[in-house]
């Protein structure tokens, strides 16, 4: 059972997932940042999870833009959400999707693993930052075409 907080149509678009692992160089996080804005600039639909704290920074990033952006939860839908959040889904260009009852309020690894299935799987393209070797997303993504940094 998904459900849905804003724009349902966003689906539809061209969607390049973003992935990067908690623990990256430092040069990676410059060179996602730079992704972002351009990712930004041309409107490109991304997909964000907003686990790790690049996956946040590069989320603010494109929130600031107007392009269409999915951010997956790995947990329940939030009750309440921030003003950039609320502002981006009045302007109809965010869909905040969860695979998971509103009663898991936290992440576990399960539904971590869970949330990035559902990323890759609506992706049209996977877009990998930085995955520390044999972690869990390097495991995932051995097994789809992606681009790394």
């Amino acid at each position: 059972m998904m459900t849905y907080f804003g724009n349902k149509k966003i689906i539809k678009n061209y969607k390049t997932a973003f992935f990067c692992s908690r623990k990256c160089p430092a040069d990676i996080i410059l060179r996602s940042f730079d992704w972002a804005k351009n990712k930004k600039g041309k409107g490109e639909c991304v997909i964000s999870c907003c686990h790790s704290r690049i996956e946040k920074d590069v989320f603010d990033i494109l929130l600031k833009g107007t392009q269409p952006l999915i951010l997956v939860l790995a947990r329940g839908m939030k009750k309440r959400w921030p003003k950039e959040i609320k502002k981006a889904v009045e302007q109809n260009r965010l869909l905040v999707m969860s695979p998971f009852d509103k009663m898991i309020t936290h992440i576990t690894q399960e539904t971590a693993n869970k949330r990035n299935e559902i990323m890759v799987n609506i992706a049209d393209e996977v877009f990998l930052a930085y995955a520390t070797r044999n972690g869990n997303l390097d495991n995932l993504l051995k097994r789809v075409k992606i681009k790394r940094l």
